[in-house]
């Protein structure tokens, strides 16, 4: 699995769900917008820092089963401004293969234009955001639309870390492609 991140990730988005996926047998690797590494924030706090795997200049979708955006203020705050970054997660959609984002995570599908007509949730702060991109918010701790799975918080990382790995296990899925606009 990917994991796209940038600098000011919520630490615990990140490792909770990597912990989980490794320890159902899968493999991680940390993308991000340069090599090199990647700070975490606690909350507002600094937190530790994590080497990236591969910079989305190398990455390609096709290598990965699934991709997990975690939240934070920051880190999706510089991926959504990315457009390499943004094809990169459109990628995914085109291939039909599993998405998970959690947090203020979504706000990278807002901007990659692929919430429109799906049901999602965020962080409190973006569901209004979520519903100006014309998707369908639900405030419970994980949402489905097929392929799609978004999460509101690290309070939820329980629900949210057991529903990736059943949808790591399902595979492809078709009603990734449906939404994704040209």
């Amino acid at each position: 699995m990917a994991i796209l991140a940038a600098d000011g990730f919520e630490e615990i988005e990140l490792t909770s769900p990597k912990e989980a996926i490794e320890s159902a047998g899968g493999e991680t690797r940390i993308v991000s917008m340069e090599k090199g590494f990647i700070h975490a924030n606690q909350h507002r706090e600094h937190g530790d820092k994590y080497k990236v795997d591969l910079s989305l200049d190398e990455a390609k979708a096709e290598d990965f089963d699934a991709l997990l955006i975690p939240g934070g203020l920051f880190s999706p705050d510089a991926l959504r401004t990315n457009e390499t970054a943004k094809q990169f997660v459109s990628d995914f959609f085109n291939q039909e293969k599993p998405v998970f984002s959690i947090c203020h995570g979504p706000q990278v599908l807002i901007s990659a234009n692929l919430v429109n007509g799906r049901e999602v949730t965020g962080f409190p702060a973006i569901q209004q955001d979520l519903k100006n991109a014309g998707g369908i918010v639900r405030d419970e701790s994980v949402v489905v639309d097929g392929g799609l799975v978004t999460s509101r918080s690290p309070d939820d990382l329980g629900d949210f870390n057991a529903k990736i790995v059943e949808e790591i296990c399902e595979g492809k899925h078709e009603r990734q492609r449906d939404s994704v606009t040209a």
